[in-house]
C-alpha cells in the first residue's frame, strides 16, 4: 500500500546576492519538513511570504502531465536509457563490487557526468515600507546530470524546480568550466528538466573529461538495497553521501503557489540529501542511476527520509523532452499576438466549480488571430503546443519563445448544450504585436 504525505510549502525570501532559497514543506499528518530547494544565501530576510523557491514559472517551457501510456513506456527503463542521443561521448565506467570496488570507485567513475547548475532569476515582492513592489536578482544552485548528446547539444536531466523562473542559467562541469545553459524542456508535474548546452560552448579539454551517466531499471531495486547519492549540495561542489533504500512507491503531496502537487512512485532513501542536492543522481553499486534526487523532508526528529524520482518513470519524460526542439527568445520585432484577455482558473476554483485549471478567456478581440481561429468568450484555454498552461503568466513566457506567424495549437475546453466539458485542439496562426499593438 502507498503512503503519502500531504504537506503545505512555506518558504522564507531572501535578498542579497544569492537568493532564491529553500522550499520548505510542512506535512500535516507528521509535523515533517519537505524540502525542495537550491542553495540559498542573502543579506536580508523579508517576511514569510508563500513562494515556489523563490522562482515563477519557468520560461515558456513547462511540459505537459505524463499520464497516458506511451510505446516509450512500455520498454524497461534501460531500453529507454539506451535509446537516449549519446553522441561522441564516452559512458560512465561502471564498478564491481564483487571484484573490490568501493564507493570511491563508483563516485571516481560518475563525477565527470555530474554538473552543478546555477539559476538566475528576478525576483518580484511586496515592497511594504513604499507600497507596490520591487525587484531583485536572485540565484540558487542545484544539481544535474549529463545523459545525453546530440548533433549540436549536451543533453543534462535536472529538476523541474532546478530551473524554474530562470533568467540565465549557468552549468559547471567537472573541471569547474562554466557554460550557459537553456531549458529544452520541463514537466512540471513530475518535477523533471532537461537543459540544453551547445556544444560549440564547450572547449576540447573539458569535453576529454565529461562523461554521459549510464542508467539502470528503478523497478529491478530492492528495499534495503545500498545507494549512492551525489549533487551540489549547499551549492558548494559536488558531494557524496550514501545509505540505502527504504522504501518503494512512495507518494507526496506538496502545496505550493499553483496549489498541490502529486509526487508518484518515489524512490525513498537515508542517504544524506540537502538543499542543492536536487537534480542529482541516486546511484546503484555499479554506479548507474536509478533516480533523480528531488525531495527530502527535514524536521526536529525526523531524520533520513530523501525521495527521488525513479527511472522507471523519470526516463519515458526525459526522452520525451531531449527530442523537442529547443527555442530561443524570439526578438522584439517577431514578438506575437494572440488577442485574448483570460483571467487565472486555479485549482480552488477548479474543485469549487468543476472546471478544469487554465485560462478562463473573458474576452476574445474582434479579428484578431484568436477570433480567427475560433477561439470564443467562456473557453478555458489548458495547453499550448502540448504544454499544459495554468496562468496568463505561463502563456505569456511561453509566447517569448514563439515568433509572429508560427501556426501553433492551443488546446481548449469548454462546455457543451449538455453542460458537459469537452475537449478541442484548435490551429492559431500568432499575429505580429506590433501590427496590433502601437509599441512605444
Amino acid at each position: 500500500m502507498k503512503k503519502s504525505i500531504i504537506a503545505v510549502m512555506m518558504a522564507a525570501v531572501t535578498v542579497g546576492a544569492v537568493g532564491g532559497g529553500i522550499a520548505t514543506f510542512n506535512a500535516s499528518q507528521t509535523d515533517t519538513q519537505l524540502q525542495i530547494a537550491g542553495e540559498s544565501e542573502g543579506t536580508q530576510t523579508l517576511p514569510d511570504v508563500e513562494d515556489n523557491d523563490g522562482a515563477a514559472k519557468e520560461e515558456g517551457q513547462d511540459a505537459e502531465n505524463e499520464t497516458a501510456a506511451s510505446p516509450e513506456q512500455e520498454q524497461t527503463a534501460t531500453e529507454v536509457a539506451a535509446s537516449l542521443p549519446s553522441g561522441s561521448l564516452e559512458r560512465t565506467k561502471l564498478a564491481n563490487v564483487e571484484e573490490g570496488d568501493t564507493i570511491a570507485d563508483i563516485a571516481e567513475n560518475v563525477m565527470p557526468a555530474m554538473v552543478s547548475i546555477t539559476n538566475t532569476s528576478v525576483q518580484e515582492v511586496q515592497d511594504w515600507f513604499r507600497g507596490g513592489s520591487m525587484q531583485y536578482e536572485s540565484k540558487s544552485a542545484g544539481s544535474g546530470v549529463i545523459m545525453g548528446e546530440n548533433d549540436s547539444e549536451l543533453l543534462i536531466v535536472s529538476n523541474n524546480h532546478v530551473v524554474e523562473g530562470a533568467t540565465n542559467i549557468a552549468v559547471t562541469f567537472i573541471n569547474e568550466t562554466s557554460v550557459e545553459g537553456i531549458v529544452k524542456g520541463t514537466d512540471e508535474d513530475n518535477d523533471l528538466a532537461v537543459v540544453a548546452v551547445s556544444l560549440d560552448d564547450i572547449d576540447d579539454d573539458t569535453m576529454s573529461q565529461i562523461r554521459i551517466a549510464s542508467a539502470a531499471d528503478s523497478d529491478e531495486v530492492r528495499v534495503g538495497e545500498q545507494v549512492v547519492a551525489i549533487g551540489n549540495a549547499l551549492g558548494y561542489g559536488q558531494s557524496v553521501t550514501t545509505g540505502i533504500v527504504s522504501a518503494l512507491g512512495r507518494e507526496v503531496t506538496v502545496r505550493d503557489t499553483y496549489g498541490y502537487s502529486d509526487y508518484e512512485e518515489l524512490i525513498q532513501t537515508d542517504a544524506a540529501i540537502n538543499a542543492g542536492n536536487s537534480g542529482g543522481a541516486l546511484l546503484n553499486m555499479n554506479g548507474e542511476v536509478i533516480g533523480i534526487n528531488s525531495i527530502k523532508a527535514s524536521a526536529n526528529g525526523v531524520e533520513g527520509m530523501g525521495y527521488a524520482i525513479p527511472t522507471a518513470k523519470a526516463l519515458p519524460i526525459i526522452q520525451r523532452l531531449m527530442n523537442r526542439e529547443t527555442r530561443e527568445k524570439v526578438s522584439e520585432n517577431d514578438m506575437p499576438y494572440i488577442g485574448i484577455t483570460g483571467e487565472n482558473v486555479d485549482e480552488s476554483v477548479s474543485q469549487l466549480y468543476g472546471l478544469p485549471v487554465g485560462i478562463y478567456l473573458s474576452e476574445v478581440s474582434e479579428d484578431s488571430p484568436a477570433d480567427e481561429a475560433g477561439l470564443r468568450k467562456g473557453m478555458i484555454m489548458t495547453a499550448f503546443e502540448g504544454e499544459k498552461i495554468k496562468t496568463m503568466a505561463d502563456l505569456q513566457k511561453m509566447l517569448e519563445y514563439y515568433a509572429a506567424g508560427e501556426t501553433v495549437t492551443v488546446t481548449v475546453q469548454k462546455a457543451d448544450e449538455n453542460r458537459e466539458i469537452q475537449e478541442q485542439e484548435i490551429s492559431l496562426t500568432l499575429g505580429r504585436r506590433a501590427d496590433y499593438i502601437r509599441m512605444n
